[in-house]
């Protein structure tokens, strides 16, 4: 049965293979993104979001049967703190109705490994209590004292602390709406490459991500999850961060948390 879609981050990496993988199968996607897209958004802005809201239910005929939240943005900016965690929860919140509409509704987020990295807890706790000017500033006080590498990584761990809170609620459990996250290791994307170019940064990225089975990942290896987690398959599976990654967070974690 076909369904309808609406991924962001849909121009390029994981969100790009992940609408090709649907429309292949017969899907409907509705692609956001800054360009390339049928919805054009900038989701670091509360304009922009609330335009992702209003046309998706334009174009959707008001349902959805499945969200992918997978815009993101790697780099030492505050901009991230917006992109990643607000942007993206905005997204979620603000499509679940759409979702309730839908059939069998399904709604997953890109996370990503690093969000088990040590983090900035300023950044992650303010986004969590939903301020995101004090995020904002918490990220600039990581750039100034020379930790804006933590951003990343912070927008993460907030964003999957968020959707072990979420996913259980009424809204969406009780609802009947699966809310995952997935955590990607190193995936070669437009985003990544310039530092993968670079064998001192790549050198960095492997010694803090390492992924011993098979490597980096391409985004088309990432995007039968992705698949799996948002179709009507997935009965149970909610509250979860599934990782993708290699190995990496086996590496990094062992078994001392189990």
């Amino acid at each position: 049965m076909s369904r309808t879609y609406l991924i962001t981050g849909a121009a390029s990496g994981i969100g790009k293979a992940t609408a090709t993988r649907l429309k292949e199968r017969g899907h409907t996607v509705i692609g956001a993104d800054l360009k390339d897209a049928d919805i054009v958004a900038d989701l670091a802005t509360a304009d922009d979001r609330a335009h992702l809201v209003r046309r998706a239910g334009e174009l959707s005929g008001g349902r959805l049967d499945a969200v992918i939240a997978g815009a993101g943005l790697a780099g030492f900016a505050p901009r991230a703190v917006s992109v990643n965690y607000f942007g993206a929860v905005a997204t979620l919140e603000g499509l679940r109705p759409l979702l309730a509409a839908g059939e069998n509704p399904r709604a997953v987020v890109i996370a990503s490994v690093t969000s088990v990295h040590p983090h900035d807890t300023a950044i992650a706790d303010a986004a969590l209590a939903g301020d995101e000017e004090a995020a904002l500033a918490a990220a600039q006080a990581a750039v100034d004292r020379g930790a804006g590498y933590a951003i990343y990584g912070s927008t993460k761990a907030a964003l999957a602390r968020w959707i072990r809170r979420t996913a259980v609620t009424a809204d969406w459990a009780g609802a009947g709406i699966p809310l995952n996250a997935i955590a990607p290791g190193t995936v070669v994307t437009p985003m990544t490459e310039p530092m993968l170019a670079s064998p001192d940064l790549r050198k960095i990225v492997d010694e803090t991500v390492p992924m011993p089975l098979h490597g980096h990942a391409r985004p088309a290896q990432i995007a039968p999850l992705l698949t799996w987690l948002t179709s009507p398959e997935n009965e149970l599976v909610t509250g979860q961060v599934v990782f993708i990654d290699g190995g990496a967070d086996a590496v990094l974690r062992g078994d001392g948390t189990w």
